[in-house]
């Protein structure tokens, strides 16, 4: 990630004192429901990857925190963006399109990798970075003084990101500082954190789901699919979207109907991804569907535990 302010910066690489600054989360969604963090700052020096557990949430060299939204209809929506400490604006960027990295131009992100974004001093050598934000929603120049909870604009599509998300770095000293493991340089052993109030660990999580009468399209699941119209005759699918597989995690589907159940199935995932989606259901039997309401449920299992569960309902009708 290359920055608004160009620094050179190494994950972890000084002791510092957590009390130096006391972070609130930068973004105004819930955590879990409406919003995920997706990735962590990479703590593994190798080519490799670790999050600050030692766990799969990052990539090799990642310098913040991702907070990402379930969809492209969650960006649109308009979801604010968040001082997470007082100080003062150092630099903004505005007027890139929400495009992301497939269809910008590569001459246009060089150097502006960040997208939109703002920079805020804290003092004492502390800065935080957020990145992608929305075209034209940039609410603070070069100057101005915030408070922790100024908004400061909307989560965009911007600069080098190929999903809804701000992206937030902390710095000291220009060194790059992991908010939920500031006093080691390695992963699994922190006993620190920047956070004002704890954010829990989500290693994996379903960002949504929903029924629909054929197997959606991956990137019509990513913009934001609407209510579904279902008849008795169409066959009844049950997509899941999530974040975060691991090899032999499971995600079992299950339908009931005003009669009971409908469809049950378990699928084993058998490789790591950052994003991912499956679905699966019936066509409808002879006759049709029952009219009435149907509920459909998605588990995450990982070593045989629950992970996440969802659940969401549809009509169908004549």
């Amino acid at each position: 990630m290359k920055h608004l302010i160009a620094l050179a910066i190494t994950a972890g690489a000084s002791p510092l004192l957590a009390q130096d600054i006391s972070l609130q989360l930068p973004i105004d969604c819930t955590l879990g429901k409406t919003c995920f963090i997706q990735q962590f700052t990479d703590r593994d020096p190798s080519d490799a990857s670790a999050d600050f557990t030692c766990g799969s949430l990052s990539y090799d060299g990642h310098k913040g925190t991702d907070f990402a939204l379930p969809t492209h209809q969650d960006r649109r929506a308009g979801v604010a963006v968040l001082a997470a400490a007082g100080g003062t604006v150092r630099g903004v960027r505005d007027g890139m399109p929400d495009l992301g990295l497939d269809d910008t131009p590569s001459e246009d992100i060089e150097g502006r990798d960040c997208g939109n974004g703002v920079v805020i001093d804290h003092g004492n050598g502390w800065e935080t970075q957020y990145c992608h934000m929305a075209l034209g929603t940039v609410s603070v120049k070069t100057g101005d003084t915030v408070t922790a909870g100024t908004p400061l604009g909307q989560v965009g599509f911007s600069g080098r990101t190929q999903f809804p998300h701000l992206h937030l770095s902390v710095r000291q000293n220009g060194e790059v500082v992991d908010p939920f493991a500031p006093d080691t340089t390695t992963c699994g052993d922190s006993s620190l954190s920047l956070w004002a109030e704890p954010i829990s660990y989500q290693p994996t999580a379903l960002y949504t789901l929903g029924f629909s009468d054929a197997v959606p399209a991956y990137d019509a699941i990513k913009e934001g699919l609407p209510e579904p119209d279902i008849a008795r005759t169409d066959p009844v699918v049950l997509w899941g979207y999530a974040f975060g597989s691991q090899p032999g995690d499971v995600m079992a589907f299950s339908i009931t109907g005003p009669y009971g159940e409908v469809f049950d199935q378990e699928v084993t995932l058998d490789k790591q991804q950052a994003q991912y989606f499956r679905a699966g259901g019936r066509k409808a039997p002879n006759g049709g569907w029952p009219t009435g309401r149907y509920t459909g449920q998605i588990t995450l299992f990982r070593d045989g535990k629950v992970i996440d569960k969802r659940v969401t309902q549809v009509e169908i009708h004549r």
